[in-house]
C-alpha cells in the first residue's frame, strides 16, 4: 500500500506538507531563541561577558553544526523503513542514530575540552574575553552529547512522520532554558557560567525526553536497544557525506563573513544584519525541506516512485511560492529595516543596497532548499557531498573579486545558482530514486 497520498492529488500533498512543515518551522525557530535568551540575560553582566558568550557560542555552533547529519540521516533511514512497512527496523535505525550521537558527542567533548583555549583564540578572543569564553565553552562541551542526542531523537520522530512532538520539546526546552538562565545568572549570581549550566541542563532534559520516547517505541515494536555495529557503520558512512555537505555550506558563509569584515565596520555590520534576515527566512524554507526528507524517504521505502515525483513537484511549488512571498516582504520592509536594527549612516546605506539581492534570491533559495531536502530524504548523501564541493569552488572566484557588499552577495547568488543547477539536474534524473528499505549511494 502506498503511504504517499494519492486522493485529492495536489490538495492531499499540500495537507501532508503543511502537517509536517509548520511544526518543523516552529521547532527550527525555537532553537536560535536559546542564544537570544542567553544574550538578553547575559547582557545584564559586566563586560566582556556578552562578547565571551558570542565567541563561545560561535565556536560551539561550528562544532555542533557539523553533526546536524544525525537528524537528517536518521530521518531518511527511519522514514524509508517506515514506508516499507517495517516499523521494527525503523526503530532499530532510530536506536543506531541515538547510539552514534552519544558516541560522537562524548568524543567531541573529550577532544575539545583541552583545546578550548586554542579554539576561542581562533575566533580572535584574548585576555579576559578569552578566559570567560573558555569557561562557557568547557561547560557547554559537557552538554554536547545531549545536544547530539536531541538531533538524533528529532530525526527519529521526523522519520516517523511526527514533527509536532519535536516542536513541543523545543518550546519546553526554550522556556526551561530561559528560567534556568535567569535563576543561575541573576538569582544565584553564577555569572556567565550560570548561563552555560542553564543551557546544558535544558538540553539534557530534552535529550532525556527523546530517549524515553524512542526507547519506549523501540520496545513496543520489538527492536533491540543495544548498538548494532553494522547499523552504526552504515549511519556513520551516510553521516560522513553529510558532514562534507554541511562543511561546504559553513565554509561559504565563513568566507563571506571574512570578506565582509575586511571591507570595514559599516559593511560587516550591514552584512551581519542581512545574514540574520536571510537565516530567519531560511528556517521557513528549511521546514519544507524537512517535510521533503520525511515524505521522500517514506515514499521510496514504499516503492512509490510516482508518488515521490508528485510530492516533489508539489513541494517545489511551495518552495517557489514561499520564496516569492519572502522576497516581496523583504522589499516591502526594506525602508524600515535599518531603523529596526538601529543601523545608521553608511551602514544603513549598505544595508538598503544589499537587501535587493537578499530579496531576489529568495525564490532560488526556495527551490534549492526543497531539492536538498528531497535528496537527503532519498539517501543521496554522496552526490550531495560532491555537489557541495563543486558549488563551493564555483563561489570562491566570484567572492575573491568582490569589492563591494552587493558584489559579495551576488557571489552568494552565484553559489545559490550553482546549487540550483547541481540539485536540479540530479532531481530531474532517476538515479536518486532508489526504492526499498535501504539504498546504495551512487
Amino acid at each position: 500500500m502506498s503511504l504517499t497520498p494519492r486522493t485529492g492529488h495536489g490538495r492531499a500533498h499540500d495537507r501532508e506538507i503543511l502537517r509536517l512543515a509548520i511544526p518543523a518551522f516552529g521547532a527550527l525557530v525555537a532553537e536560535p531563541l536559546f542564544l537570544l535568551t542567553d544574550s538578553v540575560i547575559v547582557g545584564h553582566l559586566p563586560d566582556p561577558a556578552l562578547g565571551a558568550l558570542g565567541v563561545a557560542s560561535a565556536a560551539l555552533s561550528a562544532l555542533v553544526g557539523l553533526c546536524v547529519f544525525l537528524a537528517y540521516a536518521t530521518t531518511a533511514a527511519v522514514a524509508r523503513r517506515l514506508g516499507a512497512g517495517d516499523v521494527r527496523q525503523a526503530m532499530r535505525q532510530g536506536m543506531d542514530g541515538l547510539w552514534l550521537a552519544a558516541i560522537i558527542g562524548l568524543a567531541v567533548g573529550v577532544a575539545c575540552w583541552p583545546l578550548a583555549p586554542f579554539i576561542v583564540h581562533l575566533f580572535g578572543a584574548v585576555g579576559q574575553l578569552a578566559t570567560e569564553a573558555v569557561t562557557y565553552l568547557r561547560i557547554s562541551l559537557i552538554g554536547v552529547p545531549a545536544m547530539l542526542l536531541v538531533f538524533a531523537g528529532t530525526g527519529v520522530l521526523r522519520g516517523m512522520q511526527d514533527t509536532r512532538t519535536p516542536l513541543v520539546v523545543s518550546v519546553a526546552s526554550f522556556a526551561l532554558n530561559g528560567l534556568l538562565n535567569a535563576w543561575f545568572v541573576l538569582g544565584l549570581g553564577w555569572g556567565l557560567a550560570g548561563s552555560a549550566w542553564g543551557t546544558v541542563l535544558a538540553q539534557a532534559l530534552a535529550a532525556t525526553a527523546y530517549l524515553v520516547m524512542v526507547v519506549r517505541a523501540a520496545r513496543a515494536h520489538g527492536a533491540s536497544l543495544l548498538p548494532d555495529l553494522a547499523g552504526l557503520r552504515a549511519a556513520g558512512t551516510a553521516g560522513l557525506a553529510l558532514v562534507v555537505r554541511t562543511a561546504c555550506l559553513q565554509a561559504v558563509l565563513l568566507v563571506a563573513a571574512a570578506i565582509a569584515t575586511r571591507m570595514g565596520d559599516e559593511r560587516i555590520a550591514a552584512h551581519t544584519i542581512a545574514t540574520r534576515i536571510w537565516t530567519f527566512l531560511a528556517f521557513a524554507l528549511d521546514a519544507i525541506a524537512i517535510a521533503g526528507q520525511a515524505i521522500t524517504g517514506r515514499a521510496l521505502g514504499a516503492g512509490d516512485t510516482s508518488g515521490t515525483r508528485a510530492a516533489t513537484r508539489r513541494m517545489l511549488i511551495w518552495g517557489v511560492a514561499c520564496g516569492v512571498v519572502f522576497g516581496a516582504l523583504v522589499l516591502a520592509a526594506r525602508p524600515l529595516v535599518p531603523a529596526l536594527f538601529d543601523a545608521r549612516g553608511e551602514t544603513a546605506a549598505e544595508l538598503l543596497a544589499v537587501l535587493w539581492p537578499v530579496a531576489l534570491l529568495q525564490p532560488v533559495a526556495g527551490v534549492v532548499f526543497v531539492l536538498d531536502g528531497v535528496l537527503i530524504g532519498a539517501g543521496d548523501q554522496r552526490y550531495l557531498a560532491h555537489a557541495g564541493l563543486w558549488t563551493t569552488l564555483a563561489f570562491l572566484p566570484f567572492a575573491m573579486v568582490a569589492d563591494t557588499l552587493v558584489a559579495l552577495w551576488l557571489a552568494l547568488g552565484a553559489w545559490m545558482a550553482a546549487r540550483l543547477v547541481t540539485l536540479g539536474v540530479r532531481a530531474y534524473g532517476t538515479a536518486w530514486m532508489v526504492t526499498g528499505t535501504s539504498r546504495t549511494a551512487t
